[in-house]
């Protein structure tokens, strides 16, 4: 990368609810770095010409719903995770202009799942979705000692494309009830609740003793995490997996420890909730 970007951006659609650009501003702030991180709402057909006027800016930034494997394609490097989820959310460019993509979401995902369940699942875990979330929550688990995944997803062809790429995906499911039987952790990596009250799977057909990650974030907590935290269960939102996947792209942008603490601080003080 080049001496550090001279501009950040997060690129999605929609984007006007995300809390990136208030914790990564907190963490520009911080650091004295004089960059504002901005949100662009860019439509799918949009986001080739916008990446490339960005690579002419040396610009730097994230990509979210719905453009991260749309964006990978785009990436003229990509590392080596990226290449395993086949979705990119971190973006730089090099000293050639070469396009480089990155997947932080995987580190955020274990960060997550960490901090929910005060370490790491063993056993069976269903994940919701075949998307990049998806991808991303099982180029994480692969790594995870005895455990082994049952996936659904309403799209039989996602969900069994997905499913070929990961062999520690060994059953899926016809529908989210019987996805989550026998599950010590049940994954929301579908779209359910973002912009809904939708929730991915009604909480009474869970394992009495599961743990809930919702990759879907909302202040307050989701509707299904608050129905998870109500019956007893561990049970997390996304937002953690949101600020440590932008800590990590902070550190690639910068070389540098990311103020996380700071980060933190931005999204839960009473002035912003």
């Amino acid at each position: 990368m080049i001496a550090g970007p001279s501009r950040l951006v997060l690129l999605g659609n929609p984007v006007s609810h995300s809390l990136s650009p208030v914790f990564q501003n907190a963490a520009l702030k911080s650091e004295g770095i004089p960059l504002t991180y901005e949100a662009i709402e860019v439509a799918a057909p949009d986001l080739g010409h916008v990446l490339t006027l960005l690579a002419e800016d040396n610009a730097a930034g994230n990509i979210t719903i719905p453009h991260k494997e749309a964006a990978y394609a785009l990436c003229a490097r990509r590392s080596a995770i990226a290449e395993r989820v086949g979705a990119v959310n971190t973006f730089w460019i090099e000293e050639d202009g070469a396009i480089v993509g990155d997947n932080t979401d995987v580190g955020g995902f274990e960060s997550l799942v960490r901090a929910t369940m005060d370490g790491l699942p063993r056993g069976r875990i269903a994940v919701l979705g075949a998307g990049g979330a998806a991808a991303a929550a099982l180029a994480a688990i692969e790594h995870w000692p005895g455990c082994e995944v049952t996936l659904y997803n309403r799209s039989h062809t996602r969900l069994a494309r997905l499913a070929s790429r990961f062999p520690i995906v060994t059953r899926t499911a016809e529908t989210a009830v019987d996805a989550v039987q026998g599950a010590t952790l049940v994954v929301n990596a579908s779209a359910s609740g973002l912009e809904d009250d939708l929730v991915p799977v009604p909480i009474e057909t869970l394992p009495y003793d599961a743990a809930v990650v919702d990759l879907v974030y909302r202040r307050g907590d989701t509707p299904w995490v608050r129905a998870a935290l109500a019956c007893g269960h561990r049970a997390s939102d996304g937002l953690p997996m949101l600020i440590e996947q932008g800590a990590l792209s902070f550190e690639k942008w910068f070389g540098r420890p990311a103020p996380r603490a700071r980060m933190w601080d931005s999204v839960t003080m009473p002035s912003n909730a």
